[in-house]
C-alpha cells in the first residue's frame, strides 16, 4: 500500500512540472485532463504527506522518551520530566491521527467504479398498493429531486406516466452533476412505505411498494452497440402538461429492443427528434444495465454482498410515517428523521451506504497496512 502511495507522490511532482510548462495552454484538452488528474492526485498526496509528517512527530517524541529514559534519577529535573509528559503527549495524539489518516488513506485507494463519475437515469415505478402506490412513486420523485437540489445536480424529466390521484404509476428522471451515479447506485431496490393514506377513511395504516432503478448514463465511448434491425421504434400522442402542441402531435416515441423486450420512451419535448434521441440513451442505459446485473448475479452467486445486489424485487428500504422511521434493511440502519429525509436530506443515509460498502472492499481485499 505504501508503495502505491509513493507512484502517487512521484506522479504529483510530474504533474506539477507538466502543468508549469508554457506550451500547456496551447493545448486545453490535455490541459483540463492533466489539472482534473493533478485534482485526483493531490487528493490522495495530500493525507499521505501528512501521514509521513505525523510518523517523523511520533519518532521525535519517542527518541525525547528515550533519552529521558537514560538519564539517571540524579540527573532528572523538572523541565526534563515536562520534556517527557509532552512527548508522551505527542505520541498519543500522533498514535490517533496516524489511525485515521490510514484508515482515510486505504478508502481512497480502493477499485473505483468508472461509472460513478456519470450522469445517471433514475426510475421509480408503482408496486403493490394502488393508488397508494403511485402517491409514493410521486413522494420519491420530489425527494430525488430535492436531494439534487442540495447536490447542486441538474434534473432533467424524461417521461412520466401519472395516475388519475396525481401520482406516478412510472416516471424516468435524468441526473447530471459531479459523482451522480456513484452517490445514489444503491438506491436500487424496493422501497416500502407504511402509512394511512389519503383515500383512508378509518384511519388504517397501509403497506405499499415502489421499486426504483439507477442506471449510469452509457459513456458513448463504450456504449451497449445497438443494432437498428433489432428496434422497433413506435410515435404516439404525448399525455400529461405541455400545452396544445404535445397533446395534438405524435411527438412522444417509444423504442422497443426486440430481443431483449426492452422498453424505453420520451414524451417530454416537443420535438419527435429529440424525444427519440432520448429514448434511445435511455435504452442503451438499460441494455447496459441489464450486462451488469447478469455480472453482479454472476458474482452473488460465490459471495452475497452486504448491500445487496441492486436488484428491484429486493426491499432494501422501509419508509414507516407514523413513526417518522426509516429502515435500511441492508445494513441495519435505522433514523428517526423521515420528514427530513424526504425533503431532500439523504445524506446520512447514503454516507452510511458508501462506507458499508467501502468496509466490505476493505474485508474483500485484505488491505495491507502503511507499515508494509
Amino acid at each position: 500500500m505504501r508503495s502505491q502511495l509513493e507512484r502517487y507522490s512521484q506522479r504529483l511532482e510530474e504533474l506539477n512540472f507538466l502543468l508549469s510548462r508554457e506550451d500547456i495552454m496551447k493545448d486545453m484538452t490535455q490541459f483540463m485532463s492533466l489539472s482534473k488528474e493533478h485534482a485526483d492526485v493531490s487528493a490522495v498526496s495530500a493525507p499521505f504527506e501528512r501521514w509521513k509528517q505525523r510518523c517523523a512527530d511520533k519518532e521525535e517524541a519517542q527518541s525525547i522518551l528515550e533519552e529521558n529514559s537514560s538519564l539517571s534519577s540524579d540527573t532528572q529535573n523538572s523541565d526534563s520530566n515536562e520534556m517527557f509528559e509532552m512527548a508522551k503527549e505527542e505520541i498519543a495524539a500522533a498514535d490517533v491521527e496516524l489511525e485515521q489518516l490510514e484508515a482515510q488513506l486505504q478508502r481512497m485507494l480502493l477499485p473505483k467504479d468508472p461509472d460513478d463519475i456519470r450522469p445517471a437515469y433514475l426510475e421509480i415505478r408503482a408496486g403493490t398498493g394502488g393508488d397508494e402506490s403511485a402517491l409514493f412513486a410521486s413522494d420519491l420523485l420530489r425527494m430525488y429531486s430535492r436531494y439534487s437540489e442540495r447536490m447542486g445536480w441538474r434534473v432533467e424529466m424524461m417521461s412520466e406516466s401519472q395516475s388519475e390521484l396525481g401520482g406516478y404509476r412510472e416516471v424516468v428522471i435524468r441526473i447530471e452533476g459531479t459523482n451522480v451515479y456513484g452517490r445514489l447506485k444503491f438506491e436500487s431496490g424496493g422501497h416500502r412505505v407504511q402509512r394511512v393514506p389519503t383515500t383512508e377513511t378509518q384511519g388504517r395504516i397501509h403497506t405499499s411498494m415502489c421499486t426504483v432503478a439507477v442506471l449510469p448514463e452509457p459513456d458513448e465511448a463504450v456504449a451497449v452497440q445497438i443494432n437498428p434491425a433489432d428496434l422497433r421504434i413506435d410515435t404516439f400522442r404525448a399525455s400529461g402538461a405541455g400545452g396544445q402542441h404535445i397533446n395534438k402531435t405524435d411527438s412522444a416515441v417509444r423504442v422497443t429492443h426486440l430481443p431483449t423486450g426492452i422498453v424505453a420512451e420520451c414524451q417530454d419535448d416537443r420535438s419527435q427528434h429529440r424525444n427519440k434521441a432520448r429514448a434511445l440513451q435511455v435504452l442503451s442505459a438499460r441494455l447496459q444495465e441489464k450486462e451488469r446485473s447478469e455480472r453482479a448475479a454472476k458474482e452473488a452467486a460465490t459471495r452475497k454482498g452486504l448491500i445487496g445486489s441492486g436488484d428491484r424485487s429486493e426491499r432494501i428500504r422501509t419508509y414507516n410515517f407514523p413513526q417518522g422511521r426509516l429502515t435500511d434493511h441492508r445494513i441495519n440502519l435505522t433514523l428517526y428523521k423521515l420528514t427530513y429525509i424526504m425533503e431532500g436530506d439523504m445524506e446520512e443515509v447514503i454516507t452510511a451506504l458508501e462506507h458499508a460498502r467501502q468496509a466490505e472492499q476493505l474485508e474483500e481485499l485484505e488491505v495491507g497496512g502503511l507499515y508494509k
